[in-house]
């Protein structure tokens, strides 16, 4: 006798049902649309990389939250954590790629952090990335990229936050931060949100940052305003940082192009609280936040022009955002915001089996319909047609087709509309026809 066998999912994975990918398709159908029309070209790489080549990539913390192991020829392997590192590793391997390379890739990538609400040990990334350009028009287009899915998707709120490491830097020097601080100083900064101010306050004086420091670097992330107000005051208060003016100066390029790129104003604005946790980040970083609900960023990223260089020794310039799949999805469950028509399933209509005698008819009309473009399932087992309404109403399908003896006699097909109840007789040769227009009406 077979041993039983629990059935579990580890912790932080999840299976995804067919009611739930319906959603899924259609928001990872419209980041390809935008990701596409924008330029970008879809690539895959493998879900397994040499683990040199993932390992100290993403900073100190980050080696730990790697899944690695030994694979059966004794190689140290390990699961992507991103698709970015992935990414410079192509661009190292296939040197001849014309650039700039602009690419797009939604795929699986895993972690072994805490699960919690919106985050998952094993979860989609859709990245889209420009290797090969400076110019900071790459940056603003990602960013633009990011806000057209957005709208699209129907966020009618969302706020793009922009900020750049070598303000950051200059930040930490003008506050008096000690160097060998500067980590413990970003990775408390990047917490302001969650845990607020006075808790930020605490946590740098307990790694040894003073109270002067902490008060000059409090008025400095407190600045609020238009962007050009903005780094107006950064170039004032910090201009004889030459790392301070680069990046400001980087930010004014950005925000000029996404004027003319037309992103609304209102979208986003110069945060210089705001902090993008992975060290390969060398210039402007951006990230996108919704006030509610309270699930984290939707979007993030940055430019990193020397991760790479890792891979080649040679330093080559690369911009990219990551769109929140899971969040994204989150959000639009809570808010309601999935098109009504979406519905639970990709199936348009069920072909009843109303007897042995009607069942080539039923076979022979289901192959029309889908022959015609129409999603159709036709019933397979030997239920009455009160079981087989009872299983299409249960999965969600919006039509049935119902076809006895006497609708094939009469070369007529009877619809029901399941959500209304309602019922019509068609000729057959008009039904898919029908049907199809029924659907892309809604």
């Amino acid at each position: 006798m077979a041993t039983k066998t629990t059935p579990q999912t580890l912790k932080g994975m999840r299976d995804i049902l067919p009611s739930q990918m319906v959603l899924r398709q259609y928001v990872v159908g419209v980041l390809r649309q935008v990701f596409e029309r924008y330029g970008f070209e879809p690539a895959e790489t493998p879900a397994l990389e040499y683990a040199d080549t993932l390992l100290g990539k993403y900073g100190e913390d980050a080696d730990r939250l790697v899944y690695t192991f030994d694979d059966r020829g004794g190689r140290r392997v390990g699961l992507r954590y991103d698709l970015t590192v992935p990414l410079a590793r192509i661009s190292a391997q296939y040197g001849d790629l014309p650039k700039p390379f602009k690419r797009y890739q939604i795929a699986p990538v895993w972690r072994t952090e805490r699960p919690q609400k919106g985050r998952y040990r094993e979860f989609y990334q859709c990245d889209v990335d420009t290797v090969g350009s400076t110019s900071m028009l790459a940056d603003a287009e990602v960013i633009a990229v990011a806000t057209d899915v957005l709208t699209r998707l129907g966020f009618g709120r969302f706020s793009v936050k922009i900020n750049n490491r070598k303000l950051l830097i200059a930040l930490g020097a003008y506050a008096g931060v000690p160097a060998e601080l500067a980590g413990s100083l970003y990775r408390s900064i990047d917490k302001l949100d969650k845990i607020g101010a006075e808790a930020v306050r605490e946590e740098l004086g307990a790694a040894g940052v003073s109270s002067d420091a902490i008060g000059r670097l409090f008025e400095l992330i407190g600045i609020r305003g238009t962007p050009e107000a903005v780094l107006g005051e950064v170039r004032r208060t910090l201009g004889a940082d030459e790392r301070a003016l680069v990046g400001a100066g980087e930010l004014e390029e950005i925000v000029g192009y996404l004027a003319d790129l037309g992103v609304p104003e209102s979208t986003y604005e110069v945060d210089l609280a705001m902090v993008r946790g992975l060290d390969y980040y060398t210039g402007p970083i951006y990230e996108v936040k919704v006030e509610e609900p309270k699930i984290g960023s939707l979007c993030g990223g940055g430019r990193y022009d020397g991760l790479i260089g890792m891979f080649t020794g040679q330093s080559l310039p690369a911009a990219g955002i990551s769109v929140g799949l899971e969040r994204i999805l989150l959000v639009l469950e809570e808010l309601a915001l999935a098109p009504a028509s979406l519905g639970k399933t990709k199936t348009t209509v069920l072909v009843t089996v109303l007897g042995p005698d009607t069942r080539a008819e039923s076979l022979r009309l289901v192959t029309e319909l889908r022959r015609a473009g129409a999603n159709a399932e036709v019933a397979l087992g030997a239920e009455k047609l009160a079981g087989q309404l009872r299983y299409a109403g249960r999965k969600g399908i919006p039509y049935v087709a119902i076809l006895g003896p006497e609708e094939v006699a009469a070369g007529e097909v009877l619809v029901r509309d399941m959500v209304s109840g309602e019922q019509r007789r068609y000729p057959r040769s008009e039904v898919a026809a029908a049907l199809l227009a029924t659907r892309d009406a809604s």
